[in-house]
């Protein structure tokens, strides 16, 4: 809900304009003059003022200069006698979206001003969010469902979708996290704002808190202006906070207040900013251990586990495989400047049977690899070693999967030198995985981390 700030000194004129925006459906907070509006403007955030230019006191254009200095000043909408309309056309070659004369003939006439000024700020701040986020194109839908273990998710996730409800989505690295995410936004009634996304493991500890929630100019070394966070940048749409298992514990108390009451402070700031922003978290960690291990707050756990999501991993969608392979394999054969690429049997009975440790992620990165080595089909030598070796026929036992993927991870860090960072990208997986999947397999000591 929008929030209105109407200043006015005259009492039944002000009731006027507050209750035909009350009508609407916008949230109206009032002030009789200049100095009221200003030291509520100083401690919560307006998507519009409605002033009177003239006041006793602090006047409707000086109120007006004050706030231009703010990060994310609001919108001004200035209300005018028809003797003084010089200076509301000087207002606005300053920034002020428009003016109203007074006495006010038609209601309408306000609320269309009021419409036509929101929707501007909203097609401002989709366009601030697009520009933050990584905006990639989603596959078709079919796809991103495919296979039998995802009929039971894409119904959670159109009834979830049509819900204002925080999500948590589980999976392991490369399961397609982000584009369920994405999904549920788009199937909602927040489309037409935002989809902010922000990884809480690729961000030092120490800039994070300033990433989320925006910064004061001055409010730590190098912090030369404010700067609007991903939550203000998000508003009115979605923000996706993956990996929030690798949150630090100290910023999870300020996220659970932003969940609980719905605003938040910039860093080194005062002032209460609105967070109109419906929250899905990610991660592939299971956060009721982390819980249990005092790594995760328990009381931001619950506000955050409204509806959880569990993504099977990609061995347990083997007969999507094919049609995840040839949609990579035509998206891929088209910017190498190759037509029809065929995928023969034995290259697909090879795409099947691997485990995929790097899930989708992984698959995209051979299907990629695939196309630039091959000629005019993709033949089981253009796959790296690790897919070509043979497979027991009772190879689909967990035990064998294993061994095929504790051996993919043996040949990426071969391949790589044991650099883990190359070997992690090759295997389509996040380093901090890897890492783990290479403790749980007991290939390399501790002491010699790459």
């Amino acid at each position: 809900m929008e929030r209105i700030l109407v200043v006015e000194d005259d009492t039944t004129f002000r009731s006027l304009l507050a209750t035909i925006l009350h009508g609407e459906g916008y949230e109206v907070a009032e002030a009789e003059d200049g100095e009221k509006a200003l030291a509520l403007l100083r401690h919560s955030e307006f998507d519009l003022v409605v002033s009177d230019l003239r006041m006793p006191g602090r006047n409707g254009m000086e109120l007006f200069r004050e706030t231009r200095s703010y990060p994310a000043p609001p919108p001004f909408l200035l209300i005018t006698a028809y003797g003084t309309i010089e200076e509301a056309v000087s207002a606005i070659k300053e920034g002020a979206a428009d003016f109203l004369t007074k006495p006010l003939k038609d209601p309408a006439a306000l609320r269309t001003l009021v419409k036509k000024v929101l929707d501007s700020g909203r097609r401002e701040r989709e366009y601030l969010s697009l520009k933050e986020a990584e905006n990639r194109g989603l596959p078709p839908e079919e796809l991103i469902f495919a296979g039998k273990a995802m009929k039971d998710i894409r119904r959670m996730v159109r009834e979830v979708a049509k819900t204002a409800s925080t999500v948590v989505v589980y999976g392991e690295s490369g399961t397609g996290k982000e584009l369920i995410a994405r999904m549920i936004h788009l199937l909602s009634p927040r489309r037409e704002a935002g989809f902010v996304p922000i990884n809480c493991a690729s961000i030092p500890d120490n800039l994070l808190e300033s990433e989320l929630f925006g910064h004061e100019r001055g409010a730590f070394t190098g912090a030369v202006q404010a700067r609007r966070g991903k939550f203000e940048l998000a508003r009115g749409g979605t923000i996706f906070l993956d990996e929030i298992g690798e949150m630090p514990f100290p910023l999870q108390a300020k996220l659970l207040r932003v969940l609980q009451e719905r605003s938040f402070e910039r860093v080194g700031g005062s002032r209460e900013i609105r967070a109109d922003v419906r929250v899905i978290a990610a991660t592939n960690r299971n956060l009721e251990t982390e819980v249990k291990g005092g790594r995760f707050r328990e009381d931001l756990f619950y506000r955050l586990h409204v509806f959880p999501l569990r993504l099977p991993p990609l061995r347990e969608r083997r007969d999507a495989i094919p049609e995840l392979a040839a949609y990579f394999a035509e998206k891929f054969s088209g910017r190498a400047g190759k037509r029809n690429l065929a995928l023969p049997p034995e290259t697909m009975d090879a795409l099947v049977q691997y485990p995929w440790p790097g899930n989708i992620r992984e698959l995209q990165n051979v299907l990629e690899r695939a196309v630039i080595l091959c000629r005019d089909r993709i033949e089981p030598c253009d796959l790296p070693e690790a897919l070509c070796r043979p497979v027991h026929k009772s190879g689909r036992s967990g035990g064998t999967l294993r061994e095929r993927e504790k051996e993919a991870i043996i040949a990426a860090l071969e391949n790589n030198g044991g650099n883990r960072r190359r070997a992690a990208e090759e295997l389509g997986l996040s380093r901090r995985t890897l890492q783990y999947r290479i403790k749980e397999y007991g290939l390399i000591d501790e002491d010699r981390q790459s």
